[in-house]
């Protein structure tokens, strides 16, 4: 299995190269943060990107005139923290959904998770209207992906045996179901909604505002902590359920745990970025072989190259078809397909 291939290889990668693999990983995301907020509608120079933000900290930079000043703080920085937050929370969703299922292409979309969330906030989209006011929109996504979790397990436990390839078609059957009402909805509903709905099932950060952005920290923060504080329990999975069983582990029921914390961190994040793909899929393939299996390490990497690959995705968004913003999931997508081709030629899925 891919898994036991990449904690085999991922052995070799010594502290040396785990350290220099997040050192590139960090600048990156520090120049990509700083790219985010200078390119949009209007360019802004770096210089002042970097005046601003000083000023917004309380350091003696110079003041900046017009407009600028609160493009960058009030618009484009909520925006960029929202996306460190979303592609780091994923990240890691998907290498504890990976391992607890021992499944090489487990992410919230396999669960149906997203599709979920999806479904809920379509609903409001196109039926229900603004009840809530700015809340709505996350209120009704994060209702509906705690509804499909819940489905799920519900199925799950009505059958005889609990093992990872039940979770798998409970998961798979909840995401068709929920897609299909996303659809009946979509063609039931406010047809000049569309637009609206068209962008947001595909993934889209121009929520982001500073009222919000604790959400996606939230959301990120609970899988992250999560991991973290189990990733001895984590590891013995990758010897497999007897071994783990063996060493104490309550396979079950830490799988189902798992489960419940994905689905919650996975319906905070996507009721205010939307539905974005192949993050929690490509990340923690992509970070095995830098950081190896064991998921102390495993889950730092991740969170750090998700957040790397959402900030370059949303750069590309912003600026491929411009003045138009394309949705995240496009370019994810576009990505995740090309990366799933190259992986399946190497016969490492």
């Amino acid at each position: 299995m891919a898994l036991a291939r990449e904690h085999k290889s991922g052995a070799l990668s010594g502290h040396k190269g785990f350290t220099l693999a997040m050192t590139v990983g960090a600048v990156a995301l520090v120049a990509l943060a700083l790219l985010s907020i200078a390119y949009g509608s209007t360019l802004i120079p770096l210089a002042d990107v970097v005046a601003a933000l000083g000023r917004s900290i309380g350091l003696d930079e110079p003041q900046i005139s017009g407009p600028v000043g609160r493009i960058v703080v009030d618009l484009r920085l909520p925006r960029t923290i929202l996306a460190i937050c979303v592609g780091g929370g994923l990240g890691i969703v998907g290498a504890l959904l990976q391992t607890v299922t021992r499944n090489d292409l487990a992410d919230p979309f396999l669960f149906g998770l997203s599709s979920g969330a999806a479904a809920g906030a379509v609903s409001v989209i196109t039926v229900l209207g603004d009840s809530f006011g700015i809340w709505t929109l996350p209120v009704a996504a994060f209702t509906g992906g705690i509804l499909a979790a819940s489905i799920v397990l519900l199925l799950v436990a009505r059958v005889r045996g609990q093992g990872p390839e039940r979770l798998i078609l409970a998961g798979l059957a909840v995401s068709f179901m929920f897609t299909a009402l996303t659809n009946y909805l979509v063609f039931a509903g406010d047809q000049r909604a569309a637009h609206s709905v068209l962008f947001w099932t595909m993934g889209g950060l121009g929520l982001a505002r500073w009222d919000n952005v604790w959400l996606g920290a939230v959301g990120a923060a609970t899988i992250a902590a999560y991991g973290l504080w189990n990733h001895r329990k984590l590891d013995a999975f990758l010897a497999g359920e007897s071994a783990a069983e063996s060493l104490g582990v309550p396979v079950a029921r830490m799988r189902r745990t798992t489960f419940l914390v994905a689905a919650f961190s996975t319906a905070i994040l996507v009721s205010v970025a939307g539905v974005i793909g192949f993050v929690g899929l490509m990340i923690p393939h992509l970070s095995r072989p830098l950081a190896g299996s064991l998921h102390l390490r495993l889950i730092a990497s991740c969170a750090l190259f998700g957040a790397v690959l959402l900030l370059a995705s949303d750069l590309l968004a912003r600026t491929l078809l411009p003045p138009q913003e394309l949705p995240i999931g496009i370019i994810t997508s576009s990505l995740g397909a090309f990366f799933v081709v190259t992986m399946v030629v190497r016969n490492r899925l």
